[in-house]
């Protein structure tokens, strides 16, 4: 089975350091939210010059992402760095992320590692989540499933999703644990509950092969209509193949299962 394992980063958060500050702080967030990046900038960037870290993390995500401003990892990696040198969780999680794939920076594992630590052990979940697939995959570090797992149950502990999807494939694939496909499907179906498409294209596939639980096209057809209206494209071609093999009645079914699902929130998924 193909594995995606998820990264994850932190957003703004609505935080000052004094009655003024907040009050300034409050408006761009207000103006942020209502989609008006350009006040939020105005109102946030002579804060995050003054110092305020938690204006210096908003303002690097509106660089790392072109919101208000054009597009700018550089930019967005100094005022990251700004906020992370102050002990931000958010940002030193933001700030991994750049090292971890070179945007703004040189790609750097090692330093991906050390800012990720630095909000893991703050109890930062992303930070944490995104620890586990460094370990994972032996990126910057010795390959470690054992420790990959570690942070990934710290993370999944807070209801990380990623996390969840990430341990779901370490007990499909039975890396670091004893290989257990309803343990799999435990995490996955939490991590789908989040919306996470990559968990949800991996309960398809557990039915399509009957892995861990009775083969049923229409419930594989259903996860991975599911998971393609959520971004991944391997699942279109996937859900065309069964489709191939079920009767008219059964597409019928599962897309009215799928559409179901999908409305309530991924709460009536026929679990």
């Amino acid at each position: 089975m193909k594995l995606l394992l998820i990264a994850v980063t932190a957003v703004c958060l609505a935080f000052g350091t004094g009655l003024a500050v907040a009050q300034d702080f409050d408006k761009g967030l207000a103006a942020a939210e209502a989609g008006d990046f350009e006040t939020a900038l105005a109102e946030w960037l002579p804060l995050a010059e003054q110092g305020d870290m938690y204006s210096q993390l908003n303002v690097g995500i509106m660089y790392s992402k072109g919101n208000g401003v054009a597009q700018d990892h550089t930019e967005a990696v100094k005022w990251f760095r700004l906020a992370a040198e102050q002990g931000l969780s958010e940002a030193q999680t933001y700030l991994g992320e750049m090292y971890e794939f070179g945007h703004g920076v040189g790609q750097d594992y090692a330093e991906a590692i050390k800012w990720y630590r630095l909000a893991a052990e703050q109890e930062n979940a992303n930070a944490q989540a995104n620890l586990g697939i460094l370990y994972h995959g032996g990126r910057g570090v010795e390959e470690d499933y054992a420790e990959a797992i570690k942070w990934y149950r710290l993370a999944a502990a807070q209801q990380n999703g990623a996390a969840y999807t990430n341990l779901g494939t370490m007990y499909m694939d039975g890396l670091g644990v004893v290989q257990d496909y309803a343990e799999a499907l435990k995490w996955f179906r939490l991590a789908s509950e989040q919306g996470f498409p990559q968990a949800q294209y991996n309960i398809g596939w557990m039915y399509q092969q009957g892995t861990g639980v009775l083969q049923d096209n229409r419930k594989a057809h259903m996860w991975y209509n599911i998971s393609s209206a959520n971004g991944v494209v391997d699942s279109a071609k996937l859900r065309d193949q069964i489709a191939a093999e079920m009767t008219p009645e059964d597409i019928s079914t599962a897309q009215a299962m799928a559409n179901t699902c999908m409305s309530s929130g991924y709460k009536e998924c026929g679990w």
